[in-house]
């Protein structure tokens, strides 16, 4: 159960990654209100990608 957990967290930071670099570089979802915001979820979005990742290459 904990790897579709860890699955889910990478798939979830991919699609939020995929949505705010759309919002940054084309305002298409939110219509590019905030930038900072945009950025700062990107770097979220990163950070939990790359917990997800290490939390699943950890596991056995």
């Amino acid at each position: 159960m904990s790897k579709a957990l860890t699955i889910v967290g990478m798939v979830i930071a991919v699609l939020l990654l995929l949505i705010f670099a759309l919002d940054l570089v084309a305002g298409i979802p939110f219509g590019g209100v905030s930038m900072i915001m945009d950025i700062a979820f990107i770097i979220c979005a990163g950070v939990l990608g790359f917990l997800a990742y290490t939390t699943f290459t950890e596991q056995k």
